[in-house]
């Protein structure tokens, strides 16, 4: 029978207004019932996340399906948390946070949905800490037959589907492992010189915690090419050829820092300082196109090198670039699958022609093995190249979603 539990409103488009979503519509449903009925009638939907892509990923010439007003909530076991796909990172946080528990770690914006950003491979930054899909220990998916399956780690299929691309289905449910909580202090750090970068990058990114470089890649007025945000656990780290800003800074040089996370060493709650951004807060400046690759971390000099050669073409078209790390991992689709790896994370102007236009030239300087964030712009058109089980992972979609009610053309391109 048709469900009238489901609200239905026009799609819109994602965060920064950098696509606009061909569906018929946007459907809440509001229990796991509901979203396997709309599987079941429906010959084609995709689920939407909280929107923070810049593609046509998550759209669908069906209905888009989000999760936000799903009649579910986490729920503690033990140190795992069972969580529903839709929930919003900074509200878990907060939630666990009263329960004296952690996550091992957090994306940048506080904003993104937990479903959402595990299957783009989504990160924080750390050279010990992996993405945030390595926190999940199980999922539950709606999969195209209108079955719900469950996956556990260690069993066959785990590996290939919790960075699933939103190919095999809608994600309703995920268990995260936790910690008890801790506190972070957050350092912002002036003055880094390019020479100091390119010498001393994996020392400065394995420095603390969570280390993140902020750099428009060509020099500043100062003569320095950025500056190194700091998150410890512990106490403070000396960064070679930088000294501590006495005030709160932006990410984006000149903004008010207002929406940013507390600074200047004040301790705090993990979920209050390892993203940069306050979840009350527009994250970023909105007004954005970005761009991710990630490059085996034992080419990082190589690869800074080669985003340094663009710095003049660069330049003009960017508001911020960031560098971090993040531990290697054993998910298919994972940018950090079987190796540590170096993010470079781009914040463009919103100018679709002049980035559209770059992205192939810095695609082609980057060192061999590098891999695209899926939730972001890129180019290139064999995305797949450097994942060893690309083949296995499209034989796992044809199983999950034989009729392919879950594709779309973002798959058709990057897929097929």
């Amino acid at each position: 029978m048709r469900t009238e539990t489901s609200t239905r409103e026009a799609p819109g488009s994602t965060w920064a207004r950098s696509y606009d979503y061909t569906a018929r519509a946007l459907v809440r449903p509001r229990s796991v019932e509901d979203v396997r009925d709309l599987v079941l009638r429906e010959p084609r939907l995709r689920a939407l996340g909280s929107r923070h892509s810049f593609t046509d990923l998550a759209d669908t010439s069906g209905v888009l399906v989000s999760l936000d007003a799903l009649e579910s909530a986490p729920s503690l076991t033990g140190e795992v948390v069972r969580v529903p796909g839709g929930t919003r990172y900074g509200e878990l946080a907060a939630w666990l946070e009263e329960r004296g528990r952690a996550l091992p770690n957090l994306a940048s914006l506080p904003h993104i949905s937990v479903a959402g950003a595990v299957a783009t491979g989504t990160h924080g930054s750390g050279v010990g800490n992996g993405s945030l899909a390595t926190s999940v220990t199980a999922l539950e998916i709606i999969d195209g037959k209108g079955e719900l399956v469950r996956l556990e780690a260690g069993s066959p299929d785990f590996a290939g589907a919790v960075v699933g691309i939103g190919a095999l289905g809608i994600v309703t449910h995920l268990e995260l492992a936790t910690s008890p909580t801790y506190q972070v202090r957050q350092t912002v750090h002036d003055g880094l010189s390019y020479a100091d970068l390119r010498e001393h990058l994996t020392e400065i990114l394995g420095a603390a915690y969570s280390v993140s470089v902020f750099t428009r890649w060509g020099d500043e007025p100062d003569g320095s090419v950025g500056r190194v945000w700091v998150k410890s656990r512990t106490t403070t780290p000396e960064i070679p050829g930088t000294e501590l800003a006495t005030r709160p800074h932006h990410v984006i040089p000149g903004l008010d820092p207002a929406p940013c996370t507390e600074q200047l060493g004040v301790p705090g709650p993990w979920h209050e300082r390892l993203p940069h951004f306050r979840l009350d807060f527009q994250p970023s400046v909105g007004a954005e196109l970005q761009s991710e690759y990630l490059v085996p971390l034992d080419r990082a000099q190589e690869a800074v090198d080669a985003v340094r050669s663009l710095a003049e073409r660069i330049r003009p078209l960017l508001q911020v670039g960031e560098i971090r790390a993040v531990a290697a991992d054993d998910l298919w689709l994972s940018p950090a699958y079987g190796t540590d790896i170096l993010a470079l994370h781009f914040t463009w102007q919103a100018d679709p022609v002049g980035v559209g236009e770059l992205l192939p030239e810095l695609e082609r300087r980057l060192p061999a093995g590098t891999r695209p964030h899926w939730g972001k712009l890129f180019a290139t058109a064999d995305p797949g190249a450097g994942f060893p089980h690309w083949d296995d992972f499209k034989r796992l979609v044809r199983r999950f979603d034989p009729d392919r009610r879950f594709w779309n053309a973002w798959l058709a391109r990057v897929l097929d």
